[in-house]
């Protein structure tokens, strides 16, 4: 291949910091490196590694594939997607203030909410598809932009592009952080949109297999990385060599899956949009969603994430549930369905939640890669027992 051409999405999630020739045996599938300690050839004078936390061949293999496939050039994973977000707020100070979408995943709300402000940092939450309103929740403390797009659970979008141009034309000194969890470097990279960073909760789709609860951080900027290096070694939240070793793996097969994800969660979109007991869903590559083309614009293709307002009973629709099981997370291949109001956004406060439209009669899917007509099915027949 010339050097000139970019690899497919594909080919770097095979081959990207996986090269055998980095291993004396030539082993073409990554060891599993458990050792938390290793020999020096003379006091501080190590071959790359030194301690566990500071650093694991498995754990490199995964960062350095992480930052190939979003197009960054520096990957760190993390214990979580929240002990990512407690890593990136080590790049701010006691007094720091912080512009965060209104519609974000329940643990991000009660991070901002009630864990930082114990740190002297405060959040104002503001609808992100309103560029202008978004911007202009921006005070002379402000030090970081937190997007959530699609969010949790709304599916509403932000302008990635338009937000970034804008701060960094005014406020070079604000991060840009971008939290694509819900379709991943696949659909989307908020890199090449403009952002400083881009972060996972890589125990979703990254993973896919609901098996491993890690999150990660990528960045283009050497002097973030610096920090959040640092910050990940002295803090200790950092992912086990195993864990690390398991969503590796699951990033050979990332396209394929996210690919099928795509199909059957825009099929039954677009079935429950025919539901006469469906009032309203929420999926961005329908038309009928406020900001489709944006979608079209921004992304190359949207997850299984959908979510829908019905007129039936919520507890006999989950209850009624053959395939979809009951279930907090999202992203691997087996189907879930929630209900976002006393489970994964309870921790909201209910007059945000109200304000938002998280209420009861709104239910999220995660969408799986079960037969598409065998999930139809079963949505069906739970709408319909909703109501007896």
């Amino acid at each position: 291949m010339p050097t000139n051409v970019e690899e497919g999405f594909a080919t770097k999630a095979i081959h990207a910091g996986q090269d055998p020739k980095q291993w004396k045996h030539g082993s073409v599938v990554p060891p599993l490196i458990l050792s938390t300690t290793f020999e020096q050839d003379a006091p501080g004078a190590h071959r790359g590694y030194e301690y566990g936390r500071s650093g694991n061949p498995s754990r490199t293999c995964l960062e350095t594939c992480l930052a190939a496939l979003e197009n960054g050039k520096h990957g760190l994973v993390f214990s979580s997607g929240l002990g990512t977000m407690t890593g990136l707020m080590t790049l701010l100070e006691s007094g720091d203030h912080i512009v965060c979408g209104d519609d974000v995943y329940g643990g991000t709300n009660r991070f901002f909410q009630r864990c930082m402000p114990k740190q002297n940092i405060k959040a104002s939450f503001v609808d992100a598809c309103n560029t202008k309103e978004f911007l202009a929740a921006v005070k002379p403390n402000t030090k970081m932009i937190w997007i959530e797009s699609p969010t949790n659970p709304l599916l509403k979008l932000a302008d990635i592009k338009a937000i970034t141009e804008q701060i960094k034309a005014t406020r070079p000194d604000i991060y840009v952080v971008v939290d694509n969890t819900f379709v991943t470097c696949y659909f989307q990279k908020p890199l090449d949109l403009g952002a400083d960073i881009v972060m996972y909760s890589l125990t979703k789709y990254m993973n896919g297999h609901s098996d491993v609860i890690m999150g990660a951080a990528i960045t283009k900027r050497d002097d973030i990385a610096d920090m959040l290096r640092f910050s990940q070694n002295a803090m200790g939240i950092v992912s086990s060599p195993f864990d690390c070793a398991l969503v590796n793996r699951s990033l050979k097969t990332l396209e394929l899956r996210m690919q099928q994800h795509s199909k059957n969660g825009l099929a039954i979109a677009k079935f429950l949009e025919s539901h006469p007991l469906v009032t309203k869903v929420l999926h961005p590559y329908l038309p009928s969603h406020p900001q489709h083309e944006l979608a079209l614009r921004q992304m190359s293709g949207h997850s299984g994430m959908v979510s829908f307002y019905h007129t039936g009973n919520s507890a006999k629709f989950l209850k009624s549930l053959r395939i979809f099981t009951l279930a907090e997370s999202l992203g691997g291949y087996e189907s879930l369905a929630e209900l976002p109001s006393v489970m994964t956004h309870s921790s909201v406060p209910e007059d945000e939640r109200n304000k938002l439209g998280i209420n009861d009669q709104l239910i999220r899917l995660s969408v799986g890669l079960e037969t598409e007509q065998d999930l139809i099915a079963d949505l069906d027949q739970a709408l319909k027992a909703s109501t007896q």
